[in-house]
């Protein structure tokens, strides 16, 4: 019984849901769109834009942060998602580091677009529904433990890329982030034996599911204001070329070179090639940053992925 049910996860890896995942990044797409449609009537005025981005950064993504956190904790869990959390990890500091000399940019607040979009992939709002269409709960199982170095690394070092504060304001300022407090928070509740009342938990639940649509939306407000044929310039492609193509596939090399388990590398390497986060934009927006260009590469890397997504899994059929 257990070796047919090895065989059929080992089957369910290689047969991913090609259509429902190009649909899931569809609707992405068609929710930057409505909030771009919105603007242009007037239903979104201009001064929306900041009260918008306070409401998902201050409530709407801890939410999502506390129940990304709402795992079962026991001792085969921590065995068997060991290896993705290590694999995440050493993710995470290649990232940061890429973002700081990837990119020979002069300008300040381009550069700190461009770290912050190479350190926070968008694996939490796009990356979660993929894997769990493409490898179900357990691949969802281990992209949650694959979030939890992304989540605390984008709320510190990430948001230090948009803060002009050093030393200790640049750490008062990050560990009073309101999604800093949320993954200490998910933390606790991840360890503790017991469990929140259920009210809270629908609470946490329904805020969070509207992460997805209320971020995109954001962006697609951000997006009316600025050329969309201005979009596609040099230093964006190269971007979208290090966020989607060099990045999963250096994943893949280490993973296979570790030789890891086959669905352990799949999730790392899928949300690896995830596109620039959607805070890229709405930290920019909230920290007065380059909110156009952030725009610019979150809106081109989610088009792209479309394709390179699909792309690196017929790869990964041929070398997993």
């Amino acid at each position: 019984m257990l070796s047919a049910q090895c065989a059929e996860m080992e089957i369910n890896i290689h047969m991913v849901d090609m259509h429902s995942m190009i649909d899931l990044q569809i609707t992405i797409f068609l929710l930057m769109i409505a909030g771009y449609v919105m603007t242009k009537l007037k239903i979104l005025p201009p001064e929306s834009k900041k009260p918008l981005t306070d409401l998902v950064i201050d409530f709407v993504l801890p939410c999502n942060i506390i129940v990304s956190f709402m795992i079962d904790m026991n001792r085969e869990v921590l065995v068997s998602c060991f290896a993705v959390l290590c694999a995440s990890i050493v993710i995470q500091i290649f990232s940061a580091f890429a973002g700081r000399y990837f990119y020979p940019v002069k300008d300040k607040d381009t550069l700190a677009v461009l770290r912050y979009g190479t350190i926070c992939s968008n694996a939490g709002f796009i990356g979660n529904p993929v894997i769990q269409g493409l490898y179900g709960a357990q691949g969802l199982l281990y992209a949650s433990i694959y979030l939890i170095p992304q989540r605390i690394v984008m709320w510190s070092a990430g948001v230090s890329c948009f803060t002009t504060a050093k030393g200790k304001d640049v750490i008062k300022k990050v560990i009073t982030h309101p999604c800093i407090i949320a993954v200490f928070v998910g933390f606790v509740l991840m360890l503790v034996p017991f469990d929140l009342p259920s009210g809270i938990v629908k609470t946490l639940q329904t805020s969070s599911s509207c992460t997805t649509g209320l971020s995109m939306i954001v962006i697609g407000h951000i997006l009316a204001g600025i050329d969309i044929r201005t979009i596609v310039s040099r230093l964006n492609i190269y971007y979208c070329f290090i966020r989607l193509i060099v990045f999963p596939l250096l994943v893949l090399a280490g993973c296979r070179l570790l030789a890891l388990d086959t669905l352990v590398t799949s999730v790392c390497v899928v949300l690896s090639g995830m596109p620039a986060g959607a805070t890229t934009a709405i930290l920019a927006a909230k920290y007065d940053g380059n909110e156009q260009f952030a725009v610019k590469i979150v809106f081109l890397s989610t088009i792209l992925s479309l394709f390179t997504i699909p792309l690196l899994c017929v790869i990964m059929q041929y070398f997993l």
